[in-house]
Order: structure tokens, then C-alpha cells, then sequence
């Protein structure tokens, strides 16, 4: 497995990582077996980066990813996970539910230390709540050494240097962004150098789009309109009738990325991980990459956007 700096955080994270929502089951019902033994598999693999929610699954992914890790030494493996949201329209971004957050995503974990602790899609949040109370409690956690890192999360690109900003230098050090880096949608790649600038690592996350570039397609909750999903249709038709994976051209597209430090796949099934880091690692078949981008030319960067009015990226439809 390849490694890149995580902007200066000092981290050294795999070029693909492991995205915790799965193990919450949000894409389909899940055997807590089967997902500790994907942890397992994906340490083994060299996917020493895990970045899990309280909000996914109600809390089942943290208490998973917990039993997962339990009996793993600490050092083998870098920890993420979220304050901010907790269900469904539940969002609590004050500097008290920041700590007793913290507490019990470590009591689920098993844990006394969080790598990386992050504000949970901010796109819902008054930004001024964030920027004035949300992070300067980070800022006191890490400082105790509760944490080692701070991070904001969102759909919208908007958001991060509108927080980034107004805060002091080394305040926010990664950014989450997730279906803004794939085939069919490279927005983010817009705002790669700004964070560079700042020092600020980059997550990516979702380099299906959360189901569009798959066989199954998308679940039932997916915001992507009818002619985005039907885009998407065409290029993973295409390459089933040639006999390629479309998901081993979307790992690789956004692994190949130098400045996307890494990019979360979720999985609760073993096999799957082991394929995803088997195609990061695999050659890229340039003819096919080509051929799929021009299918996927007409909804280039098409998007969905969600959040605060105020806090919504433009519609390109």
C-alpha cells in the first residue's frame, strides 16, 4: 500500500482507507461477524486509516469498529471519527455535546485517544456556531491531548474555505469531501491547490458516488436526480459489456490523484476490500479510463447539494 503525508498533520495515511459507514449497515443490512472481520482484513492490508460517525447506523459503527479493535495495539492503526450529527435532522454543534461526544465515541471504540476528531457535515450547522464555538472546544481537546487532529466534513465545497478562512492557521487540518472527487463529478479538484496552500489534508470519500458507479446502484435515500443516476447508468452498462469493473476504474481514478492524501472506500464484506486495494494497486487501462470519461461527459460535474440555504454549492444540472 502506497502512503501520503495528511496535509501537516504529521500522519502518513494510506492512499485508500477505510470508511466506517458500512459497518453501521447504511447501504444494507450487515453481520456485525462479517464486518470485524473486514476491519481485520483491511488492517491487515496496509488500511491503517478508519473513519467511522456516531451517526452511522445510530451508533452500531463505532460500537463495531470497537469490537473490532479490541485486542489490536493501538499503534497499528490511525483512528476518525465525528461530533456534530446524530441522526436523522439531529444536530448539535455546541461546545458541550463536542465533549461528552468525544467521551462516548471512545467508550464505544475502546478507546482513550482520537487521531483525527471531525465536525460532522457542517453544511447543516450555522457556520458561525462552528467557526466560534464548535472548533475552539476541538482546539481546548486537542490541547489536553484528547485528540490529535481537527477536521471539518460536508457535500458542499463552498464550506471549507468559508470556515478555513476565519480561523486561525492550523485550526482545521483536514477537510472531509465526499462524491466531489470521482469519474463523473473532479469539483473538488478546484479547490486542491487553496487547501495545499493552507496545509490542509484532503479525505476523500465515495469514489462511487455512494452507489451511482456500481452494478447495485444507488439506495432509496440517494439526492442524485434521475438524469445524474441515468448518466451513471450508461458507463456501468458500458463497462459490463466489456467485461471491466467500473468500480476498479473509480478506486483508481481517485487514488491516482497526487493531492487527495487518501480516499475512503466502506465495505462490510472482506472479499470487497480485498478486491478495492487489489485495483488501487493494479495497473490503470488508460483506453478504458478514456472511453468511460466520454460517456460520463454529458453529467461532468453534474451535482446535488444540500444543507442551510446559505450553505449550498450552486446546482449544475
Amino acid at each position: 500500500m502506497h502512503y501520503r503525508a495528511l496535509g501537516l498533520t504529521g500522519l502518513n495515511v494510506p492512499v485508500l482507507s477505510l470508511g466506517g459507514s458500512s459497518l453501521g449497515g447504511a447501504f444494507r443490512a450487515t453481520d456485525d461477524r462479517e464486518a470485524i472481520r473486514t476491519v481485520h482484513v483491511a488492517l491487515d492490508l496496509g488500511m491503517n486509516f478508519i473513519d467511522v460517525s456516531p451517526y452511522y447506523g445510530a451508533t452500531k459503527a463505532e460500537t463495531v469498529l470497537g469490537q473490532a479493535l479490541k485486542g489490536i495495539g493501538r499503534e497499528r492503526y490511525l483512528l476518525a471519527t465525528k461530533v456534530g450529527q446524530y441522526g436523522t435532522g439531529q444536530f448539535d454543534f455546541s461546545a458541550a455535546r463536542v465533549r461528552t461526544s468525544l467521551d462516548e465515541s471512545c467508550a464505544r471504540l475502546g478507546v482513550d485517544y482520537i487521531d483525527l476528531l471531525q465536525c460532522h457535515d457542517i453544511e447543516f450547522a450555522d457556520l458561525d456556531q462552528i467557526v466560534n464555538e464548535t472548533l475552539p472546544a476541538l482546539v481546548e481537546l486537542r490541547k489536553a491531548g484528547r485528540i490529535g487532529h481537527i477536521g471539518i466534513t460536508g457535500l458542499p465545497l463552498k464550506i471549507f474555505p468559508s470556515i478555513i478562512d476565519r480561523v486561525g492557521p492550523g485550526v482545521v487540518e483536514t477537510i472531509l469531501s465526499f462524491c466531489r472527487y470521482e469519474l463523473n463529478d473532479t469539483a473538488l479538484a478546484s479547490i486542491i491547490p487553496y487547501l495545499s496552500g493552507k496545509g490542509v489534508g484532503i479525505i476523500n470519500a465515495s469514489p462511487t458516488g455512494m452507489g451511482l458507479l456500481t452494478e447495485r446502484g444507488v439506495p432509496s435515500w440517494h439526492p442524485a436526480p434521475p438524469t445524474l443516476i441515468a448518466g451513471a447508468r450508461r458507463a456501468v452498462d458500458y463497462c459490463r459489456s466489456v467485461g471491466a469493473d467500473i468500480v476498479k476504474l473509480a478506486v483508481q481514478f481517485c487514488v491516482a490523484h497526487p493531492g487527495i492524501a487518501t480516499t475512503l472506500v466502506g465495505s462490510a464484506n472482506p472479499e470487497n476490500i480485498r478486491k478495492n486495494v487489489a485495483y488501487a494497486e493494479a495497473p490503470i487501462d488508460f483506453e478504458l479510463m478514456a472511453k468511460v470519461l466520454e460517456l460520463l461527459k454529458p453529467i461532468q460535474n453534474h451535482n446535488f447539494t444540500r444543507g442551510r440555504p446559505e450553505n449550498r454549492d450552486p446546482i449544475v444540472a
